[in-house]
């Protein structure tokens, strides 16, 4: 894409620039030019373009539509913590205009002071920056020969993170006002295209390191010699991580490596088989063995002995480690001849090393071949599972649909005809069902206690707190129903591993086989899996009782919020209410000739009467009576009689709520009515209530000055806590200038 160069794309720009000022032709205009960017946009991520594509699009529409001459979309590989020093680097991943040359894409750099994204990844708020700060700054030499005068940047969040930044630059003294706020607009829609560009080159990384894994196992499975097995090892690493030389090295035990593979045109003079020693210390081959972790040289100028990198034309490199039966075996390194290789390469890399490894091993042990290449298609199929797992938890559903899909991958894992998940009783004579699936009768619904002879194998589990196997030969020939049930129902074999939450027996996992023994690994299998598992179900268990912790502190705040009302009201309240009748009466009873008295115990009980409307008010504010007795609509709209500022009011069909509710609802109009008051000098605020969807939702928005954050300590972090706690949401949107705007949903059905 080129930039503007005519007349109207020109007024475009400025249209654009002059924001929500504008009158309404010239808004529509604005927004139209925006849908139309975002579309572009759009098209190319459905196309299945490749991000950089994506992320250079993004930058040139960007530039189009603020009239900046150059821009550029950044991504950073640290997440700013507060009061945390910002840390890492961004990665030019789009470039446009002028700043293509000077910052191409994969331009890499620290993050440091004076540097507009350190600013808004430090506040999380759009930025601008000109004249000597601008100058004098990080990128003052590329500012000083484009001739740009004056830069805005704003942050770019990608599924809830700070996923990087974007920055436009212009030659002009300064960008309009409005500019931080259309380019946040602009980016936060944008930032869904970026998300699915991402998403889908993560996987076609996938896919493509998938495919390699399957190339590598099948010259595995073919017998091929450990020579052609390194070779094609290292032709993968170079095809899908680096962009100059890719190499396999073994270390050696007397200090020395050999090279075993090597792939490239670039790089130092380097023959297979060669062995060498004498490695720079802050090298890659030489860190990873010292460490035997993960290494990356971000520029081989900046360490000792990098110069034959240099002459040879690379720039970077990454190394990861080859671990073989425990003990360090040698590392693959691939180099860029480009810049820095992109972040998460270490990871993408360890990750496929990892199979690597298993692939050295039986090229180097030919006789274990195909216990190996069983042993690796178990791995990946409890991997697999275990994913699946990992990603339920993180979605945060409920425990029981985790036990349940965990004894589901127990089961497949072990060609199972039942299994199930079982929590002990605190004597071990019983369990209860958590999670149960199987095809037939021997499944046990969820809820059901069972008691357990010492025979079955949860038994066994639970007094030896070892994981156990059972077979038919044990209850063939005992009686009572237990033994009954399971002749019944033809199972032959039992299989039973302790979960252990926090070095605690919590339960049992146990899977039936109808088809005789399990094999004679099942047993091994099934701890080494439930070890990993016992994690997701502690945490897991752990939400549940969080959530449920939460709900219970809400509502016992609210409970004392009402008792103090309720003692304020019927107790101190009316006491100097009495008080003051009786002062009034002795006003009255005092003589005529003393004046001056009578003038004091007057002033007394006017001064009483005022305590106590100063009490009512505080009452008030502690837990409205009125919320209590009608509801949320007639607490609202006396909250909004009495408020400070104008309120336009929606309440029309809301019914009666959950109490704990209508008290979050009233608390969140009532902080943003005082906070408009106070802060924002609004002149009218908007509160919509509505039922919809099995949830009440709210939105409150004022014409105020905005820049509200609820990280920066306002009561706003409480209500969204408190909405939180009851299964539901508080978004803010304050752009400087633009008002604020609270969403609030809350779920009707309070567990």
């Amino acid at each position: 894409m080129n930039a503007p160069d005519s007349g109207a794309d020109r007024g475009q720009a400025a249209d654009a620039g002059e924001g929500r000022g504008l009158p309404g032709q010239a808004r529509l205009r604005q927004l139209a030019n925006e849908q139309a960017a975002l579309r572009r946009v759009a098209t190319l991520v459905a196309k299945g373009a490749r991000p950089d594509e994506v992320f250079t699009a993004v930058a040139d529409e960007l530039a189009r539509l603020i009239g900046a001459e150059a821009s550029f979309v950044s991504s950073v590989d640290h997440q700013p913590e507060e009061g945390a020093e910002l840390k890492g680097a961004i990665t030019v991943v789009g470039s446009y205009g002028r700043v293509s040359d000077e910052v191409p894409v994969g331009f890499r750099i620290g993050l440091q002071p004076g540097m507009i994204h350190a600013d808004v990844l430090r506040t999380g708020l759009p930025a601008r920056i000109n004249g000597e700060p601008l100058a004098t700054g990080p990128f003052g030499a590329i500012v000083g020969r484009l001739g740009l005068r004056a830069a805005v940047a704003t942050p770019i969040v990608v599924g809830g993170r700070h996923w990087g930044v974007t920055l436009a630059a212009t030659s002009r003294e300064d960008f309009a006002v409005g500019t931080e706020s259309q380019m946040a607009e602009f980016m936060e829609l944008a930032g869904m295209a970026i998300a699915n560009a991402r998403a889908e080159e993560e996987l076609r990384e996938l896919a493509d390191t998938q495919a390699a894994l399957r190339r590598l196992a099948t010259l595995v499975a073919q017998g091929e010699p450990p020579e052609a097995m390194f070779a094609a090892a290292t032709r993968e690493a170079l095809q899908y991580f680096g962009s100059g030389i890719a190499a396999m090295i073994r270390y050696e035990p007397d200090g020395t490596t050999t090279l075993l593979a090597y792939e490239g045109s670039a790089g130092p003079d380097l023959r297979a088989g060669e062995r060498r020693e004498g490695y720079p210390p802050d090298g890659l081959t030489a860190v990873v063995r010292r460490t035997g972790q993960a290494a990356r040289v971000e520029d081989y100028r900046d360490i000792p002995g990098g110069e034959l990198y240099l002459r040879a034309g690379l720039q970077s490199g990454v190394g990861t480690p080859i671990h073989v039966d425990g003990r360090l075996w040698g590392m693959i390194a691939v180099g860029s001849a480009a810049g820095p290789l992109p972040p998460g390469t270490e990871q993408r890399m360890s990750e496929f090393t990892d199979l690597v490894a298993t692939a050295v091993a039986n090229a180097q042990n030919r006789s274990a071949l195909e216990a190996s290449r069983d042993e690796l298609t178990r791995l990946l199929a409890e991997q697999a599972a275990l994913r699946r797992v990992a990603t339920l938890v993180a979605r945060g559903i409920d425990p029981a649909e985790i036990f349940s899909a965990v004894a589901g991958e127990f089961g497949r894992l072990l060609d199972a005809d039942n299994a199930g998940i079982s929590r002990f009783d605190p004597d071990g004579s019983s369990v209860v069902i958590v999670g149960s699936v199987g095809p037939d009768a021997a499944t046990v619904p969820i809820g059901t206690r069972v008691r357990i002879p010492d025979y079955f194998a949860p038994g066994v589990v639970w007094r030896t707190g070892r994981s156990a196997q059972v077979d038919e030969d044990v209850w063939d020939t005992l009686p009572g129903p237990a033994a009954d049930r399971l002749r019944m129902l033809g199972i032959r074999s039992q299989v039973a591993s302790p979960i252990i939450v926090e070095s605690h027996l919590w339960g049992v996992i146990t899977v039936s086989s109808r088809r005789g023994p399990f094999p004679a690994d099942a047993v091994d299998r099934l701890a080494d899996f439930t070890e990993l598992l016992a994690t997701a179900i502690g945490n897991a268990e752990s939400r549940g009782e969080l959530a449920a912790s939460r709900a219970r502190v809400v509502a016992a705040a609210d409970a004392a919020r009402r008792r103090i009302e309720r003692d304020l009201h019927d107790g101190t309240q009316q006491r100097l209410v009495s008080l003051g009748l009786e002062l009034r009466l002795a006003q009255s009873m005092v003589p005529a000739g003393l004046p001056e008295l009578e003038t004091e115990v007057g002033r007394v009980a006017d001064e009483l009467g005022g305590v106590v409307e100063d009490l009512r008010e505080i009452a008030r504010g502690i837990h409205p009576a009125i919320l209590s007795e009608g509801g949320l609509g007639p607490a609202l709209r006396t909250l909004a009689r009495r408020a400070a500022v104008a309120v336009e009011l929606e309440v029309a069909g809301i019914t009666r709520l959950p109490e704990a509710v209508e008290v979050a609802a009233y608390y969140v109009v009532s902080e943003a009515l005082t906070n408009a008051t106070k802060y924002a000098n609004a002149s009218v605020v908007s509160v919509a209530v509505e039922e919809r969807a099995g949830g009440l939702h709210l939105s409150v928005r004022d014409d105020g000055a905005g820049g509200a954050d609820p990280a920066r300590g306002s009561g706003l972090i409480g209500l969204r806590d408190r909405a939180e706690a009851l299964g539901g949401s508080l978004e803010v949107s304050s752009p400087p200038g633009h008002g604020t705007l609270i969403r609030v949903r809350l779920p009707l059905r309070l567990h």
